[in-house]
C-alpha cells in the first residue's frame, strides 16, 4: 500500500507497522542513508524503531482499525533514528523475502508486486556489531529471479591500524564467500581541505565545508595515498559570513543592503547599531564640505587613473590575502555617500543626509561624478544637476530608504564585476543577468546575494587552497551556471573536477576523512560487492559516539596527530528461487 502510494508521490510522513516498527519510503531528492554502501536505486524503504509520543498516540487512537498510522516524518530537535534489535531485523528480512518470492503463492499475499529495496536500522548488538540489514529483488524483466541480502557492520573508533583489514585477507575473503577467482577493484578517498588549510595556516575556523574526492583502480595497501592518475572532483559547500573572510566587510555591507530590502518589503527597518563615533550626518557633511573645495576632485581622478587601483592585472588572482578582494579606486559620488551612510542607525538620521545632499546640488555647491549608466533615483538628480535645476523629491515614506538602497546595489554590483571581471576574468559569462536592472529592486538583491555567496567561493578557494586561474575560472563557471538557474542556496555543494597535482600536499600530509575499497565480482545483476571502510566520523548515523572527529590523544607527539576513525564493512550475498 505505502509502494502504491509512492507512485502518485513520495509520502512525507511515517507509516507505523504492528506498534513498534516505523516504515519510511525514501525517493526523489531526499538522500539514502545507507548510500554510501549501496545506492543506485530511485525508491527505498528505510525500517527503524518507532519513537512513540503523544502525537503518535493521538493518531492511533483516532484510526483504531487501520493497521498503519501517519507519524511525522521529522523527529522532536536532538533525537535522532532508532534502531531495532537484530533479531527483529533479521525476522523483517525474512518476511519481505517470503513476500518477494513466487514460490510462496501458498501465503495468499495477493499479486506480486516488486517492490522497492529495504533498508532496516540495527542497533549493532550482536557479535558482528551489525548496523544496517538490507535486501533487494533480483529481476528478469518483470519476473523476480531471487533476492540481494546486505549487511553493514562497524567497530570503533579507533586509532590503532594494526587492527585494520589486510587487503590480501579481503581478498580472499570475497573470492571464498562468492566463489569467485576474478575481483575488480574500485577505490576512493575524501579529504577534508578545509580543516588542513587551517590548521596548517591557522585561518580562522570556518563552518564552510570544502573536500575532494577521488577515485582510482589500482590498489597496493590499506590507507594508500591516492596516486596522480586519480580522478579528483572537488566538493564546496559554503555559509557566507565567516568573520575571518578577507571580504567579511562586504558580507557586512551586503546584510546592511537586505535590512533595506526587508525595510521597503515589511515597512519596518532593522538600523545597525552605529560603529563609528562619527554619525552617518556628520561624514555626509565632511564629504560635502570636501566636494565644495575641491569640484574638480573626481575629474581628476577619473582623467588620471579610474581603475588604478584595481589591480587589472592577470596576476591579480594570485596575490597576497589582504589583494584578493581589495576596495575600488573609481568610487563615484553616489558610491561614496553609501560609504558613509551605511552607519546610518535611524529613519530620522536618513532623511538629514539626503536633505544635505538635496541642497547642495540645488544650490550647485557640488559638481558630484557618477558613473555612466546609473539608474538610480539620486543618480538623476545629480544628472539633473549638471543642467542647474533638479526636481522636487519628497523625502517621506519608503524614498529615502529606496534611495539608499538603489545606490548601495549600483555600488555592490559594480564590486563584484571589478572581481569577477577584472580580476577573475568571467566577462563572458557575466552578461545581463547577475547586474541587470530590468528586474525589480528585490529580484535585484537577490541576485547580489548570489554574487556575494559566489565570491565567498572563489575566494576562499584563492586564499585557503592557493587556487590559481586555471582551476578559478571553471569554478566560477559552474557557479554561475547555477545560480542563473536556481534560488540561493548556502547548501548547496557546488563539484569542480581538478586535477589530482592541485591538491597533492593534502593529500600527503593529512590522514583522510573516508578511505574505501571495493572488492567486486560477476557482473550485471549477479555482480556482488564487499566494501571495507575506514570514516572519521560514524558511516550510519544511528551509531553514535563522544569521540567523533576527534584526535587521538594518546598519538600527539609535536605536530604529528592521527585520527581516529571508525571501520566498516558491507556484504553482500545472493538468494536464487528455484
Amino acid at each position: 500500500r505505502i509502494y502504491e502510494e509512492g507512485k502518485e508521490g513520495i509520502p512525507e510522513h511515517l507509516y507505523l507497522c504492528e506498534t513498534d516498527v516505523e516504515i519510511c519510503l525514501i525517493g526523489g531528492s531526499c538522500k539514502s542513508p545507507i548510500e554510501r554502501f549501496w545506492n543506485g536505486n530511485d525508491m527505498i524503504y528505510i525500517l527503524q524503531k518507532a519513537r512513540h509520543n503523544e502525537e503518535s498516540d493521538t493518531v492511533e487512537e483516532s484510526k483504531p482499525d487501520d493497521t498503519s498510522y501517519a507519524l511525522e516524518l521529522l523527529p522532536k530537535e536532538s533525537s535522532g533514528p532508532v534502531a531495532l534489535s537484530v533479531r527483529t531485523a533479521k525476522q523483517l528480512i525474512s518476511l519481505y523475502t517470503m513476500v518477494q518470492n513466487p514460490d510462496m503463492s501458498h501465503l495468499k499475499t495477493g499479486e506480486l508486486v516488486v517492490l522497492p529495496p529495504l533498508g532496516i536500522r540495527c542497533d549493532g548488538s550482536d557479535p558482528e556489531h551489525t548496523y544496517w540489514l538490507g535486501a533487494e529483488p533480483l529481476k528478469a524483466g518483470k519476473k523476480i529471479t531471487g533476492i540481494n541480502l546486505y549487511m553493514v557492520a562497524c567497530d570503533g573508533p579507533t586509532a590503532d591500524k594494526s587492527c585494520f583489514a589486510n587487503l590480501e585477507e579481503l581478498i580472499m575473503a570475497h573470492k571464498t564467500m562468492h566463489h569467485s577467482s576474478i575481483v575488480g577493484f574500485y577505490r576512493s578517498a575524501q579529504y577534508e581541505l578545509l580543516r588542513a588549510a587551517a590548521l596548517e595556516d591557522t585561518i580562522v575556523e570556518s563552518t564552510s565545508n570544502i573536500y575532494v574526492d577521488m577515485t582510482w583502480n589500482t590498489v597496493n595497501k590499506i590507507l594508500e595515498t591516492p596516486p596522480l592518475t586519480s580522478a579528483a572532483t572537488l566538493n564546496i559547500t559554503l555559509e557566507a559570513g565567516d568573520p575571518g573572510s578577507p571580504v567579511y566587510q562586504l558580507y557586512r555591507e551586503l546584510q546592511f543592503l537586505l535590512a533595506l530590502s526587508a525595510g521597503l518589503k515589511t515597512g519596518v527597518t532593522q538600523w545597525p547599531e552605529p560603529l563609528e563615533s562619527e554619525s552617518a550626518v556628520e561624514q555626509v557633511q565632511e564629504l560635502l564640505t570636501d566636494l565644495k573645495n575641491k569640484l574638480d576632485r573626481f575629474c581628476i581622478s577619473e582623467n588620471e587613473n579610474g581603475t588604478e587601483k584595481i589591480k587589472c592585472d592577470t596576476a591579480a588572482v594570485d596575490s597576497s590575502i589582504k589583494s584578493v578582494f581589495s576596495e575600488r579606486g573609481d568610487l563615484d559620488f553616489a558610491e561614496q555617500l553609501w560609504c558613509k551612510m551605511r552607519s546610518v542607525s535611524s529613519y530620522q538620521e536618513l532623511v538629514e543626509c539626503f536633505t544635505l545632499v538635496i541642497k547642495s546640488l540645488e544650490r550647485g555647491e557640488i559638481q558630484a561624478w557618477i558613473h555612466q549608466g546609473s539608474s538610480s533615483l539620486l543618480g538623476k538628480l545629480i544628472q539633473q544637476s549638471y543642467h542647474g535645476k533638479i526636481e522636487d523629491v519628497s523625502l517621506s515614506g519608503i524614498t529615502p530608504i529606496q534611495m539608499l538602497l538603489e545606490i548601495g546595489l549600483d555600488k555592490m554590483k559594480k564590486d563584484y564585476v571589478s572581481f569577477f571581471i577584472v580580476k577573475n576574468g568571467s566577462s563572458l559569462l557575466f552578461q545581463d543577468y547577475f547586474i541587470s536592472t530590468s528586474v525589480d529592486l528585490q529580484e535585484q538583491v537577490h541576485r547580489v546575494q548570489k554574487l556575494h555567496h559566489m565570491l565567498e567561493i572563489v575566494v576562499s578557494c584563492t586564499v585557503l587552497l592557493q587556487f590559481k586561474h586555471e582551476n578559478l575560472f571553471p569554478l566560477t563557471q559552474v557557479c554561475m551556471k547555477y545560480y542563473k538557474e536556481n534560488p540561493l542556496n548556502e547548501k548547496h555543494v557546488f563539484q569542480l573536477p581538478i586535477r589530482p597535482a592541485v591538491v597533492k600536499k593534502f593529500c600527503q600530509n593529512d590522514d583522510p576523512e573516508i578511505w574505501k575499497v571495493d572488492i567486486s565480482s560477476g557482473h550485471g545483476q549477479k555482480e556482488v560487492r564487499t566494501t571495507w571502510q575506514v570514516s572519521t566520523n560514524p558511516p550510519v548515523e544511528h551509531m553514535t559516539s563522544n569521540n567523533t572527529g576527534l584526535f587521538s590523544d594518546s598519538t600527539v607527539n609535536g605536530s604529528s596527530e592521527e585520527r581516529m576513525y571508525y571501520v566498516a564493512m558491507a556484504k553482500c550475498s545472493q538468494v536464487h528461487f528455484s
